[in-house]
């Protein structure tokens, strides 16, 4: 089944007077929404018991969850103590995303830094054995992590790298940000053929559940010469990337990704407007 949500709360939620995000549960699956992602971006501070709650308002509303794990983690660096810190990062976010019943950990694998961009994407390489390797003995991969593609240039993730990536594990499943793609490509994705180019090479090269049951997550975003600038809404018509040509693939293909939007302050109300466009879509075939 394909799902759709917003990646943390709009800022009509806090408008309407509700202040914890155990309350968006019942207020998201009244806009026909069923997923959700919960932000440890600066960090995984949740409480155990805070976490349960969570979980039991998502379950009752019939949202599936996922994390995102923090932003500052860097599969990249040469250093051996924030090398050991990712790993704690990673094993924080799945134990947290457990408690609370979320199923995928979202994360960014790194950026260059100051070695080539070959040698940053081997030690990414490494550092991904080392983590299944880790969240194993912790008894934690049956929460499946996530590589994100990423928007600005000189971060590694762009769609090949994280295939690449996905390749060392096949519990490893690909979260493609459509809008950091358009993003880091300049404008990338304007037709049908670019997002089906995405959508063949995940076939392609990962083929099965993967490739049909991959992680989403999409916004308008706004770029400049070095990628990502910030993401926008689907109100601000400006920018790219349009859902449309996405959502007929996707239609067309029989694919059930999990779909979070990442707009910037309507993130609920631009998810809710995805699926209608996804149903309008599939009602044509």
């Amino acid at each position: 089944m394909i799902l759709f949500g917003p990646a943390g709360n709009s800022e009509s939620f806090y408008n309407e007077g509700h202040k914890r995000t155990v309350e968006v549960f019942s207020w998201i699956a009244k806009m026909g929404l069923n997923s959700y992602e919960y932000s440890f971006g600066r960090g995984v501070r949740l409480k155990h018991d805070t976490a349960l709650a969570i979980g039991k308002q998502a379950a009752a509303n019939d949202v599936t969850l996922s994390v995102h794990a923090p932003y500052y983690i860097n599969l990249a660096t040469l250093e051996p103590e924030k090398a050991t810190n990712n790993m704690r990062y990673l094993a924080e976010s799945a134990r947290a995303a457990k408690w609370m019943g979320a199923k995928r950990v979202v994360f960014h694998p790194g950026s260059q830094g100051r070695v080539t961009r070959g040698q940053a994407f081997e030690q990414i390489k490494k550092a991904l054995v080392l983590a299944i390797a880790h969240l194993t003995n912790e008894q934690l991969f049956d929460v499946t992590i996530c590589p994100e593609t990423l928007g600005k240039v000189k971060q590694l993730g762009d769609l090949d790298e994280v295939i690449e990536m996905c390749k060392i594990d096949e519990r490893i499943v690909p979260a493609i940000d459509f809008g950091h793609l358009h993003a880091r490509g300049f404008g990338a994705l304007n037709s049908e053929s670019d997002f089906a180019h995405i959508l063949d090479k995940l076939e392609d090269e990962l083929g099965g559940y993967r490739a049909k049951h991959f992680h989403v997550h999409f916004s308008k975003i706004e770029y400049t010469a070095q990628g990502e600038k910030r993401h926008r809404t689907f109100a601000e018509t400006e920018y790219g990337p349009d859902f449309t040509p996405l959502a007929k693939l996707i239609a067309r293909r029989e694919l059930e990704p999990v779909i979070i939007c990442e707009s910037k302050g309507t993130m609920a109300e631009d998810a809710a407007q995805m699926k209608e466009i996804y149903e309008q879509e599939k009602a044509k075939l």
